[in-house]
């Protein structure tokens, strides 16, 4: 099978889906398939990729480490054509998706969509959120969706978005895995060694962009209570983003500072050290539609503390790998008795039954066959549709 995948975001820009189409791309490869990703254009590579498309583009208006395509068009349907594609995933509902979409229709081969991002928890970079409405984002959303042949959702949240959005186009929820060996095994690098942190100082963990839209602002208000209890407590802040400086005048203005400590960002290739290092990974975030960090930060051996839905909870099994909380008040008591059941280093039998049955559920193996079940299935629904439309003509 000859697939394109058509997406705004690709390394080396740093997010889930970039990690998601990465893994989908070696998932597919390994069993096989041939794969072209078709993206846009990044200051940062300066070379020819093999199986990478780049299109011209440009920054995303105030998103200015997103980028969107704005030529290539012709190009890429020139490379499809030569390539014989046999059906097109799009991952993004912008440039690229369009593009792929339009693909799809000239050379006659099913569409399918890969629906990321809880867009309502991101209009505040257009406008500050006073030209886009929630209402905006459910109709481009339906309109979007409703014209590919079908939808996978990382999660049931997602799902459960897309048919509040009166989207009717067949849905499948495929988890995104994650390549495990990268995490499960022990990393080189001693982060608490670097970071001169001693071996009783509980160490909090946030990895991921450093956006408003993650809600970083309620773990660092909840470290005063934290410490109150806990007094030797770091919370290391990994990452980078819009909203960093903001986020460090914070924590001067509450004297956090000996507390609370900015990384900036790091390579893919060497978060596992500081998820290790860590007690505890943090996250307030409500937008997420699955969390690929929750997965990674568990798979190294490392509980994690997030906001509660279905998915959170599916993940913390009932508190082997973790807590959920609901009100941003609760965080803090629920940091502090996730370090006191550290401490007594909970670890029996039925956790590690459960976190094997868990990771494979979460693997990238199953994440890729179960995609390719669902090509195979699109593929063969366009076929029958095309017989129809055919023989209705006939008659």
């Amino acid at each position: 099978m000859k697939v394109g995948i058509f997406t705004d975001t690709y390394f080396p820009q740093i997010s889930g889906v970039a990690s998601s189409i990465k893994t989908l791309k070696s998932e597919l490869e390994r069993q096989g398939h041939s794969v072209i990703i078709f993206t846009t254009t990044d200051p940062k590579v300066k070379y020819n990729e093999v199986g990478i498309i780049r299109l011209p583009s440009l920054p995303f208006l105030s998103f200015q480490d997103r980028r969107v395509a704005i030529k290539g068009l012709h190009r890429a349907l020139k490379i499809a054509k030569e390539q014989s594609l046999d059906i097109i995933h799009t991952q993004t509902e912008f440039s690229l998706g369009l593009t792929g979409k339009y693909i799809a229709h000239q050379l006659k081969i099913p569409c399918i969509h890969t629906y990321h991002t809880m867009y309502e928890d991101y209009l505040h970079y257009i406008g500050k959120g006073k030209i886009l409405r929630p209402n905006h984002v459910k109709i481009a959303s339906k309109i979007f969706c409703n014209k590919a042949n079908g939808i996978i959702a990382p999660s049931k949240k997602a799902a459960q978005q897309l048919l509040n959005y009166d989207v009717t186009s067949k849905i499948v929820i495929i988890p995104t895995g994650i390549i495990l060996t990268n995490f499960l095994e022990k990393a080189t690098r001693d982060i608490r060694a670097e970071l001169s942190f001693n071996s009783d100082e509980p160490l909090l963990l946030f990895l991921g962009r450093v956006a408003q839209e993650k809600s970083i602002d309620i773990l660092i208000k909840s470290m005063p209570q934290v410490l109150a209890k806990k007094p030797k407590a770091k919370l290391l802040i990994v990452g980078n983003g819009p909203q960093k400086k903001e986020l460090e005048y914070l924590v001067q203005s509450l004297d956090l500072a000996k507390s609370i400590f900015f990384v900036g960002e790091v390579e893919s290739s060497q978060v596992q050290a500081y998820y290790q290092a860590a007690d505890l990974f943090l996250s307030a975030s409500d937008s997420e539609s699955q969390g690929l960090t929750y997965i990674e930060s568990i798979a190294s051996g490392t509980n994690i503390i997030a906001r509660y839905n279905d998915y959170t909870e599916i993940l913390t099994q009932n508190g082997d790998f973790g807590e959920t909380f609901r009100k941003d008040e609760e965080l803090a008591d629920v940091i502090i008795m996730s370090m006191m059941k550290n401490e007594f280093n909970l670890d029996n039998k039925k956790r590690e039954v459960n976190r094997e049955r868990l990771f494979k559920q979460l693997s990238s193996e199953l994440f890729g066959e179960k995609v390719i079940q669902f090509y195979e299935l699109m593929i063969e629904e366009y076929k029958d549709e095309k017989k129809l439309v055919i023989l209705s003509k006939q008659r």
